[in-house]
Order: C-alpha cells, then sequence, then structure tokens
C-alpha cells in the first residue's frame, strides 16, 4: 500500500481543499466544466462518490482524469462505487453508527478487491453529526448522527478511532445540512486526537471555510455548493491559500 496522498497533503500544518462530485449529480458537459475549473481553482484532491450513487463511476473518473492531474479519491457510499481507475479510497467506518454493514460487513466484502486494485488506502473513522436536516447517509445507512450539542460524544468517538489505528477522522454534517459542523466541535476534537481532521457537509462560503480551518481542520470537502454553481471554486480554494502562506 502506498502513502503518496496521505503523506502529500497531511504534513505539517498544510490546509487541503477537497471536492466532492456525485456521479449521479455531476455529468456531462458539468461534470467536464467542473473539472476544468477545480484545475484552474488548484483544488487538491477530488472525492468520487455519495451516499446514492449507483451508476457506474469509472466513466466519472475517466472524464476527471482526461482533464485534470488533480488526485481522485474514492468516497463510496456503497459496493457499486469501487473502481481501479482512481488514485485512491477513503476506506471508512461509520463510527457514529451502529449498523454493522458499515463498521465492517462491507469492508469484508470488499476487501479482496481492493487488495487488488492497487489503490492507496486512507482507514477513515466516518462521524455523521446532526446538521438540522435529513441526510442522505442518515438514510441509507439506518443510522442517527450525533446531536451537535452533544460534543463529549463526538470527542470520545473520533479519539476512539484514532486509537482503532484509522488515519484520519471526517467529519460529516451530511450532503446539503442546513447547519454545519461548528468551530467549538472543531477544536475540541482537535484537542484530543493527532491524526488529520476533515469537516465536510453544509460549506457554502469562504467564510465557512476560513472559519473552519482557524479552528484546526486539515481539509474541508465541499459538494453540493459547487454543484449548484461550479464557478465558485476559485473564491473557495483562495482560502486555502491564504492559509498557505502564512
Amino acid at each position: 500500500m502506498s502513502a503518496e496522498i496521505y503523506k502529500s497533503f497531511f504534513t505539517g500544518e498544510r490546509k487541503v481543499f477537497f471536492l466532492l462530485v456525485d456521479p449521479e449529480k455531476c455529468r456531462g458537459d458539468l461534470l467536464k466544466r467542473t473539472a476544468e475549473m477545480a484545475s484552474r481553482a488548484g483544488v487538491d484532491v477530488i472525492l468520487a462518490g455519495g451516499s446514492l450513487t449507483s451508476l457506474p463511476i469509472d466513466e466519472t473518473i475517466i472524464t476527471i482524469k482526461s482533464i485534470t492531474n488533480i488526485p481522485v479519491v474514492l468516497f463510496p457510499g456503497n459496493l457499486l462505487q469501487l473502481s481501479t481507475r482512481a488514485d485512491g479510497i477513503l476506506l471508512m467506518s461509520l463510527l457514529s453508527g451502529r449498523n454493522p454493514e458499515y463498521l465492517i460487513g462491507n469492508h469484508v466484502l470488499a476487501s479482496q478487491f481492493i487488495k487488488r486494485s492497487g489503490l492507496e488506502i486512507i482507514p477513515t473513522g466516518y462521524i455523521l453529526i446532526d446538521g438540522h436536516h435529513l441526510s442522505s447517509v442518515e438514510y441509507i445507512s439506518n443510522t442517527r448522527p450525533i446531536p451537535s450539542d452533544k460534543p463529549d460524544i463526538i470527542v470520545a468517538t473520533a479519539l476512539a478511532g484514532e486509537q482503532l489505528g484509522l488515519k484520519m477522522i471526517y467529519l460529516e454534517a451530511g450532503s446539503g445540512a442546513h447547519d454545519r459542523v461548528k468551530e467549538e466541535i472543531v477544536m475540541q476534537v482537535k484537542e484530543n486526537i493527532t491524526i488529520p481532521l476533515v469537516v465536510g457537509g453544509g460549506i457554502r462560503t469562504p467564510g465557512d471555510i476560513r472559519n473552519l480551518y482557524k479552528a484546526g481542520v486539515n481539509g474541508v470537502v465541499v459538494g453540493t455548493t459547487v454543484e449548484e454553481d461550479y464557478r465558485i471554486l476559485p473564491s473557495l480554494t483562495a482560502i486555502r491559500n491564504e492559509f498557505q502562506l502564512m
């Protein structure tokens, strides 16, 4: 297992910008324009996948790679979203839920494929936090998010993920969340873990990104906002650039 993507983006205090591309929602000319803008804007990593995606993901990855050299990492919501065309995979365990299929079951089914794939594996603790919006993740996984006013549970869950040997913690408010993960939660989690922390869901503005970076996140994931208007990408990645110069 190589670790080039992980090592490249999670060294020191570097801030990372992830663009999430859902093959169900970003296709054809829109996908091409989004990939072109991502390249110009300097997106660090493109995540490919989603909670409900059932379309073959290969075509999406091939299109992205024909336009840009940005690493493509699988963000699989189900076993249909595995592909050898990507560069890596976020191998996610849904730590906030108690559905065994998303903790270990699907991982067992996918293990031999992933072993043979050559994909860089990034073991990730995925923690769903209530964004006051019924998310696709919550519905599909049949698990409840952790209430946002229970930071002690969020911190303990993240810490347990690190102690289990996971290499990254992903706090997720859900696609299109009304409320994103708050800075207070980020700061408390960062005080307790030493592995990279990534946050996604409900991130809409440059100000959201700036505040999350200031709170200590290593990376932000933006999807829905860019789906609505890919032209916003340069203003979002510009915030990351501000922190790289500090």
